[in-house]
């Protein structure tokens, strides 16, 4: 059974499953069916805060429940709940739950001297937040923790994905640079040299760690991000080459100023993590790179960006990063 199946994360991994051999159940809110998956994959319409429809649907078992909502002990009190009817759990986390040592995390990236000095790459082993209410990272540790205590009723396999990319996204980055082309800018200009790395997770390479842990039940917490880690600069030139277009990128050597120079990976340090524990326990490869990705990606942006206004396409995307096509300031600061 797949939680969440019809988002970015659950279409792939339904469809993996799928294709391994499991009979798959797919429960969402609405119940939606993938143009990709097999005819035998049954889908379910499922409110994910209801306890009573949850167990209903879980029945009298299931091998294995991956979990792509489950957001904080609330949530990881109903999945042990079922521990007794349950064979494995995958559940999704975030690489948000790292604290760097000295307290700070991404929790505090906007206050003074905040921003987090991770190791490079950051293992599992790094010490997390605490666990809380208070924000999305400290609810995603609730959650490990409450899942963690009863691994010896039910085997779970946590998944930290970092920033996540694919179709269906509702925070897709890829849109800085691939409306940009569509708009015609063909100069940009990125702040830190273009050297910020914010590790990217394919919500295909997510699925494969997902069918791994299915065959492999076990308690672990694993990183799950891609192979590589490319700079902001490299991704901008990735996009470039699927859209054929050329641009000239100018760089800042610090911080954007303003909203120039400001992109979704704009960071001052590198958050890369370490996919060597995965690797070890469940023998993942990544299914494909961050440049084999693309072509999917900016092919479904398009589409979904033709004749609308990006914020009405994206609303959580604009809600994070309201500024990202400040043209105007940027001609400015050109012409400057």
């Amino acid at each position: 059974m797949v939680i969440g199946a019809s988002g970015q994360i659950g279409r792939p991994t339904v469809d993996a499953l799928a294709r391994d051999g499991w009979e798959v159940t797919a429960a969402s809110r609405s119940g939606g069916r993938d143009g990709t998956w097999d005819d035998g994959v049954r889908t379910v319409r499922l409110d994910r805060s209801d306890d009573a429809a949850l167990a209903a649907l879980v029945g009298d078992g299931c091998d294995l429940l991956v979990d792509m909502v489950a957001y904080d002990a609330v949530h990881a009190r109903q999945l042990t709940s079922l521990a007794g009817r349950v064979g494995s759990a995958v559940v999704i986390s975030t690489v948000s739950v790292y604290d760097d040592g000295d307290g700070r995390n991404f929790d505090t990236l906007d206050e003074p001297d905040g921003f987090p000095a991770y190791p490079v790459p950051v293992k599992e082993t790094q010490p997390t937040v605490a666990p809380g209410t208070t924000s999305y990272s400290t609810r995603k540790v609730a959650l490990e923790r409450e899942l963690l205590t009863a691994a010896d009723q039910l085997p779970v396999t946590v998944l930290r994905p970092g920033a996540v990319h694919g179709p269906y996204s509702p925070l897709p980055r890829e849109v800085y640079f691939v409306k940009r082309n569509l708009d015609g800018r063909r100069r940009r200009v990125l702040s830190y040299g273009g050297a910020s790395r914010f590790h990217p997770s394919s919500a295909r390479n997510i699925a494969e760690l997902v069918r791994l842990a299915a065959v492999r039940p076990g308690t672990r917490v694993l990183n799950a991000c891609d192979g590589e880690a490319p700079t902001v600069a490299e991704i901008g030139a990735a996009v470039d080459a699927v859209m054929g277009v050329k641009t000239e990128t100018t760089f800042l050597d610090g911080p954007p100023e303003g909203s120039v120079g400001r992109t979704p990976w704009s960071v001052p340090l590198p958050f890369v993590f370490d996919m060597s524990a995965a690797e070890r326990e469940l023998g993942y490869q990544p299914v494909g790179s961050y440049a084999d990705s693309l072509p999917e990606t900016v092919a479904w942006l398009t589409d979904a960006l033709a004749g609308r206004d990006w914020p009405e396409c994206f609303p959580l995307l604009a809600q994070v990063y309201p500024d990202l096509f400040d043209y105007a300031a940027e001609d400015a600061w050109f012409t400057a």
